[in-house]
């Protein structure tokens, strides 16, 4: 392209390009960019001039040339596929009228602040630095998969909706980005896909808001973070989708408000995190999944628990705040299954701070709940070894029966002796020890086999044995239970 088809505008462009001089043409600071489709000529710069600047533009010697553009109408479209540049480029406050086809690209540099896009096409981009899309709104997706950029990534405050809800809005599947990313108030209406995406750094997405709803507001398949991941005070609708992530450091959801009605709110199946923070917010609204996660400390108030979660196979090493049992068994009952590996999770919790007796406690709720799956007769055993002994991690119990029994049977043939089978050879009753051989089954006094009840203080004489007998099978039953655990 010659200087002399150039614009007025366009050639002052096109001359402090090759010092890299900067060229604002905003008329005040605070004007809105979105009304750039009405700017006129003064400030319209044609999408092949900066392409041509960019591709082969002038230079001087001794000085580094950049396009630093502000403020600017860019009609075409920026058409860079495949292309490299190595020059800085910053294009903002500027109004795009068509999407930037940027696929394949390189760059040194890129900054598109506070424009105003209809989206754009970047995929496999490649940006030998910073990539900032800070305070940018943009009405269509934006395709960043499999872009590699060395630095970090901004895009706080950006404002990303599109009008066909058959794709993701912001794609940046298996991306690579150096350093961070960086999005709090990022607000996003339609689905942000970072399935096999990685970031060195730290994810920052404190105050961002995920609208979707009844699909998927982020699906971060097998995402991998070499730092925290970040959600204060976030706002979903939709589902959250984490599978296979990888988070070393804290994946932190203080004050966030998590909500997909009709399906999952969040799933972190399969994860590894660091430290797992659902903290001072609402009760999630909808399905919580932590099957197979594995999470080093799981920070968890029992407010933000959803109705329903799924915890299969969940590992974590440290359970906190310290609770009390009863404060948290709910959360291992929401899980509509059955799965002994939670409450022994829950257990080695407690064990691991020393606090033994909620550790029992959490033991007893799990053969409670295992007695629900049992068999009519496996759940009226399991009342009896509940009501006697606690399943054994209330063996006083048994005591306080065979003291109850003991006391009835005692005061029963106390008042009416049972006749000897053998007068002349039967020992001087006792009711006392009487009463004690009925109810022992293997300690014996000489009672029972030398005198015989009749009537109704023989079947009495009966059910005083069969409870001994129960009492001492679930009494054994208590103690190898409790042994076994040791």
């Amino acid at each position: 392209m010659e200087i002399n088809d150039l614009t007025p505008a366009e050639r002052r462009v096109w001359r402090a390009f090759a010092t890299g001089a900067p060229v604002d043409f905003r008329e005040a600071d605070d004007e809105d960019t979105a009304r750039g489709g009405r700017w006129g000529p003064e400030r319209t710069v044609r999408a092949a001039v900066l392409r041509a600047l960019l591709l082969d533009g002038p230079q001087e010697p001794g000085e580094i040339a950049a396009l630093k553009l502000s403020g600017a109408r860019i009609t075409g479209v920026l058409d860079l596929r495949y292309g490299t540049t190595d020059f800085a480029v910053r294009l903002s406050h500027c109004h795009f009228d068509e999407v930037p086809q940027l696929y394949g690209a390189r760059f040194r540099q890129l900054n598109l602040s506070d424009s105003v896009l209809s989206g754009l096409a970047a995929a496999t981009v490649r940006v030998d630095g910073v990539l900032r899309l800070t305070d940018c709104r943009i009405g269509g997706p934006v395709r960043l998969g499999g872009a590699r950029i060395t630095g970090a990534l901004f895009m706080e405050r950006t404002h990303l909706a599109s009008d066909d809800d058959t794709e993701p809005v912001l794609e940046l599947n298996h991306a690579e980005i150096g350093d961070d990313l960086w999005a709090p108030e990022l607000r996003v209406r339609g689905q942000v896909r970072l399935d096999g995406a990685s970031v060195t750094g730290a994810v920052n997405l404190e105050g961002a808001e995920f609208l979707a709803p009844g699909g998927t507001a982020i699906s971060a398949l097998t995402f991998d973070t070499g730092s925290d991941l970040r959600m204060r005070r976030a706002r979903t609708l939709g589902r959250v989708d984490f599978r296979g992530a990888r988070v070393p450091g804290r994946f932190e959801l203080t004050f966030a408000r998590l909500a997909n009605p009709d399906g999952t709110a969040l799933r972190l199946s399969s994860a590894a995190v660091g430290e797992l923070w659902l903290r001072k917010g609402p009760p999630l609204d909808g399905i919580l999944n932590l099957r197979r996660a594995r999470i080093e400390v799981l920070y968890l108030e029992p407010e933000m628990l959803p109705e329903r979660v799924f915890l299969s196979d969940l590992t974590y090493t440290t359970l906190t705040p310290h609770l009390p049992a009863e404060h948290r068994l709910p959360m291992l009952e929401r899980d509509l299954r059955y799965e002994p590996h939670t409450y022994e999770q829950l257990t080695a919790a407690y064990r691991r701070i020393g606090d033994d007796y909620a550790a029992r406690l959490v033991q007893l709720a799990k053969q409670r709940r295992l007695r629900t799956t049992r068999a009519w007769y496996g759940r009226v055993w399991g009342y009896v070894q509940d009501a006697t002994v606690g399943y054994g991690f209330h063996p006083l119990r048994a005591a306080v029966w065979l003291l109850s029994l003991l006391a009835v049977g005692s005061l029963a043939y106390g008042l009416h002796h049972p006749r000897p089978l053998k007068a002349s050879e039967a020992p001087h009753f006792n009711p006392v020890f009487y009463t004690l051989d009925l109810l022992l089954p293997v300690i014996s006094f000489g009672q029972e086999d030398a005198f015989a009840p009749a009537g109704w203080y023989q079947y009495l004489a009966y059910a005083l044995i069969i409870t001994g007998w129960i009492l001492a099978t679930t009494v054994v039953t208590g103690v190898t239970r409790t042994v076994s655990r040791q």
